[in-house]
């Protein structure tokens, strides 16, 4: 199909098409995405989303396809982030007119945020394992055990204490009403613990291998496996098994908060209008692009082959976007993951006060203390102008917006 709505940056090796009209670009982002365009096997060029921003490793909201070598650090450690959303029968009228009281269910059934350093009494993690966790890990365990019978130092990964749980940062569960003012149970998380271990260690043993061949790289984060090697596919399959395992976690906790809905006196039955949309935006896939089967890692960066549906969230307070895909092939049939962020977390808590942080998420029953200062709405760029940048990637189907948040 025409596209006319990227701009192309010119570099000595491979070009950058991005998706950025009427959205800022840090020069420093746009500096990494250089050094990823002259990595010797990047295919066709690198697509960029319009919620881009400088990351570790790569650019968030990029897409790498590559033949034949994988660069783990552009993956991530938070392995097969991602969202999930479904529609309720629910009305906006059903609500109660305080949602505090909600707000603290969600937050009993579901671990999340993080103390003790993640150690022993860590409020995001299970101390006593539901039974439903416990019987969706044994499906994934065989897997780990077989990665780690070769990589024992994955054998400590945080498993069933994190499957279902939250986290921290940016991740989220979230009720929302569409423009029909009918409810929707969205959130926001990854493969937690495991997904770090597995990326984590991935990633030192290829900086050991780009030292191991002399390979001499404008980032150390890029350091790359090279297909046709043992860590290349120990690497493929312990991030297949985090990728699922961070879908099995967003299904977990959307059916946690889903009964906390159910069990609700004041609350009318229900049923779900729709089958759950579940997305990844952190992750790698073997696709088939330009006439060559190759592998895409998306880093901030969501599927949308023609039909395929995705999920688009704003920050707090801001309008998130249920989507359909066009397929449009420039960007290796991808879109943004969110509006992504317009200033680091550090710069956001020098900025903006808890006044500040309180008028923004008006109308949202969620926290407004001094920890939650670096995910308000104005740390990050206008979800509206995101949205106009792909206008040609993308549908929106639906038009959400937040009126309870749970975050970590």
């Amino acid at each position: 199909m025409a596209n006319t709505n990227y701009q192309v940056f010119e570099t000595a090796n491979r070009p950058i098409k991005a998706w950025v009209r009427g959205v800022p670009i840090d020069a420093k982002a746009k500096t990494q995405l250089e050094n990823i365009a002259a990595l010797p096997f990047i295919h066709k060029w690198v697509a960029v989303m319009p919620d881009v921003h400088l990351g570790k490793g790569a650019t968030v909201g990029s897409v790498i396809a590559t033949k034949r070598a994988i660069v783990p650090a552009a993956v991530g450690v938070d392995l097969g982030c991602g969202m999930i959303a479904v529609r309720t029968t629910l009305t906006a009228s059903d609500l109660p007119d305080s949602l505090a009281a909600l707000r603290s269910d969600i937050e009993r059934a579901v671990p999340h945020g993080r103390t003790a350093n993640g150690g022993p009494g860590d409020r995001g993690a299970w101390r006593h394992v539901p039974r439903d966790v416990a019987a969706a890990w044994a499906k994934l365990a065989p897997r780990l055990e077989a990665i780690a019978e070769k990589h024992p130092k994955l054998k400590q990964a945080n498993t069933t204490q994190h499957l279902g749980t939250l986290g921290t940062g940016n991740h989220f569960i979230e009720l929302c009403l569409d423009e029909s003012d009918r409810v929707w149970v969205m959130l926001h998380s990854g493969s937690r613990g495991i997904g770090n271990r597995i990326g984590s260690y991935f990633i030192e043993i290829a900086k050991r291998e780009m030292e191991r061949w002399h390979i001499h790289l404008p980032d150390r984060d890029l350091a790359y496996l090279p297909e046709g090697t043992a860590q290349f596919d120990d690497y493929i399959e312990a991030v297949g098994l985090a990728q699922d395992y961070a879908r099995m976690n967003r299904e977990l906790m959307l059916e946690a908060v889903l009964q906390v809905l159910r069990f609700r006196k004041d609350l009318p039955e229900f049923s779900l209008a729709d089958e759950a949309v579940n997305c990844h935006h952190n992750y790698v896939e073997r696709e088939h692009h330009y006439g060559e089967n190759v592998l895409v890692t998306r880093k901030g960066a969501v599927r949308a082959r023609a039909g395929d549906l995705g999920i688009i969230p704003g920050s707090m307070g801001a309008r998130s976007y249920i989507v359909r895909g066009k397929g449009v092939e420039e960007s290796f049939c991808s879109c943004s993951h969110g509006a992504g962020r317009a200033m680091t977390r550090t710069e956001a808590k020098k900025k903006f006060s808890l006044e500040d942080h309180a008028r923004a998420t008006a109308g949202v029953e969620c926290r407004k203390d001094a920890d939650v200062i670096d995910e308000t709405p104005m740390a990050y760029k206008d979800i509206d102008a995101v949205m106009a940048a792909q206008r040609d990637l993308v549908d929106i189907v639906h038009t959400l917006k937040q009126v309870l948040c749970v975050k970590g």
